[in-house]
């Protein structure tokens, strides 16, 4: 663990420093052509892409017989992943899918205006969703939850799957299982940018679709970026984030163990406590040095240790930092996450660890990274809803609205469109 200091500065600037602060960064090549490069293959070559670029990445050992999985391969995997898994999965599921559907209303808001028109706002799903859960390494069948419940929930007609094989040519058998939990049936055995094209672009087996979700690597996440536009997406993620917030009673083992526990995503995960007391600050890195030394899948992430004047100031710097998570292990973090703006997801009071959220809490563990929570939130049923408005002008607005109409199509250069509005008028 990468431990530095930082004085109080004020909640900006110290969270800028932060921010900033890398002293061995990451070699990190420039794929943005390389990605680009896939992108085109896909687009112009289909299928005969998808096949050689999954041979290439993925199933160097043997290929998937067919791209499209058998939905009867998801449901075997279900039954035959371990028992205690699959309950897990469940007892997941049915929070997630509790949460998402508190968050839709398919109620109509009309608003009556002066003039007598009315305008009517709803929402409607897309038609399609693609959901990309990562293999090889990192296998996560809490993100098919994640992504897949809320697209289902939000009233999306088809759902599909894309996850990469692995060397015997065939994806992981917990992605498999969660899927048909979720009873997804079209299922892709691809993987990587060319998964996201794909999707995007559409292929000989794989249909286009209107928002794509899903984690995954530097690889998934610059496709994710060059489609926007044709298609939307969740959102463009970063490196996962942890802020805590420690009290004079936080126990500093459980402040490592959730520290320790963030740096599982690997080394570039930045990780920041904050407490008024210095001694607890202390406490908390030397925890947290020797868990990390002791346990293999802890990386060497960044940890920035701040001591703040006050407990208000903590809050400040998390508003500033805009943390993907934040722990308030205060006894008084009810009342604190009253004020917090920014961050993700806020975990409150001492019980609130962040690995609840990633798996079973119910909440969305797809979050705003890198300082976007600024203007961004969890992924819900509203990434796979869009707003329309529905407009109804009365002769009577029509009326009264035109010469108003008309005066500002004139004024930006468009006549035509005052025209428009006026002949109405006349006949009103």
């Amino acid at each position: 663990m990468r431990i530095e200091r930082f004085d109080w500065e004020g909640a900006e600037k110290t969270a800028a420093a932060i921010r900033l602060w890398d002293p061995e960064p990451d070699e990190n090549p420039d794929i943005a052509d390389a990605v680009n490069e896939i992108g085109q293959d896909v687009k112009e070559n289909g299928d005969a892409a998808l096949e050689r670029l999954t041979a290439r990445f993925d199933a160097t050992e043997r290929m998937p017989e067919s791209l499209r999985v058998d939905p009867a391969e998801a449901e075997n995997a279900l039954q035959a992943i371990d028992p205690v898994l699959r309950e897990a999965l469940k007892v997941a599921a049915v929070n997630i899918r509790a949460v998402a559907e508190a968050q839709v209303s398919d109620a109509q808001r009309e608003v009556r205006l002066a003039q007598g028109q009315t305008v009517t706002m709803r929402e409607v799903p897309v038609a399609a969703a693609g959901i990309y859960a990562p293999g090889g390494r990192a296998i996560y069948p809490s993100s098919v939850l994640m992504c897949a419940i809320p697209a289902q929930v939000a009233g999306v007609e088809r759902v599909a799957l894309v996850s990469p094989p692995g060397p015997e040519g065939r994806i992981s058998e917990s992605i498999l299982g969660a899927a048909a939990l979720c009873g997804i049936d079209e299922i892709y055995a691809v993987g990587g940018a060319q998964a996201i094209f794909a999707l995007a672009h559409e292929t000989e087996t794989i249909a286009a679709v209107d928002v794509i979700a899903g984690p995954g690597n530097t690889w998934v996440q610059e496709a994710k970026r060059q489609v926007i536009g044709m298609v939307g997406i969740d959102s463009y993620a970063g490196p996962s984030e942890l802020m805590l917030v420690a009290g004079h009673d936080t126990d500093p083992e459980w402040a490592a163990l959730d520290l320790c526990a963030q740096a599982e995503h690997g080394a570039d995960s930045p990780l920041v406590a904050a407490a008024v007391e210095e001694h607890i600050l202390d406490e908390i890195k030397a925890v947290t040095e020797a868990m990390a030394s002791s346990r293999p899948s802890v990386a060497n992430a960044l940890l920035a240790l701040v001591q703040v004047p006050e407990t208000e100031a903590a809050i400040a710097l998390a508003n500033a930092y805009a943390p993907e998570h934040l722990e308030l292990l205060e006894e008084d973090a009810s009342l604190m996450a009253d004020k917090v703006t920014t961050a993700g997801c806020v975990f409150v009071g001492r019980f609130g660890a962040t690995a609840f959220g990633d798996y079973v809490a119910g909440s969305n563990h797809v979050l705003p990274t890198m300082e976007t929570g600024r203007f961004a939130g969890p992924l819900g049923p509203g990434t796979f809803r869009r707003r329309m408005s529905t407009v109804k002008i009365t002769p009577d607005a029509a009326r009264a609205l035109a010469p108003q109409a008309d005066t500002l199509a004139r004024a930006e250069g468009f006549p035509v469109h005052g025209e428009s509005a006026m002949i109405r008028a006349k006949d009103a």
